[in-house]
């Protein structure tokens, strides 16, 4: 991948001046690197990431990971039906995948029960879904690249010659 990209990916909100003093570029050149990007789609995006344990008042949301095993369709493959399941707002996430299930979907909600009634409404009774587990995550250690716990105390002891 591109190195602007990387350090973009990284920290979406360097100066660029400093993309271009990393870079060894002029800052018009990583201008105009930027705008192609975002012009054809290879950035869609900046984002905060958010760490909402430490939010003055946490939300009460709930993620899902849903894991949904489907027929693939003769002309259009898992596209049609994972378009079906990600056009729905509540889905924050839909990743083709292998293994034992073909699509993982992030949902969010405020509760357990607004999930289990998107995947026994919404989910489950799509034509070609065979089956679905869902999963809830209970803590996030790391997104997106950020640690989210506090650095760890070395509790080593020195030693000494």
């Amino acid at each position: 991948m591109d190195k602007l990209l990387e350090l973009l990916e990284e920290n979406g909100r360097l100066p660029v001046k400093e993309l271009a003093a990393a870079l060894e570029m002029s800052e018009e050149e990583i201008r105009e690197k930027i705008q192609d990007y975002e012009k054809n789609g290879v950035i869609k995006g900046y984002r905060a990431v958010i760490n909402r344990r430490n939010l003055p008042e946490p939300p009460d949301s709930v993620t899902g990971l849903i894991e949904v095993d489907i027929a693939p369709q003769p002309d259009t493959g898992f596209d049609e039906i994972a378009r079906e399941i990600y056009d729905h707002p509540e889905v924050k996430a839909c990743y083709l995948c292998s293994g034992d299930y073909d699509l993982l979907v992030r949902i969010e909600a405020e509760n357990l029960n607004e999930i289990a009634e998107f995947v026994s409404r919404e989910l489950a009774p799509l034509k070609n879904v065979h089956k679905t587990e869902s999963h809830f995550m209970l803590k996030t250690y790391k997104e997106a690249g950020v640690n989210f716990e506090a650095p760890s105390q070395d509790r080593r002891l020195s030693i000494s010659p």
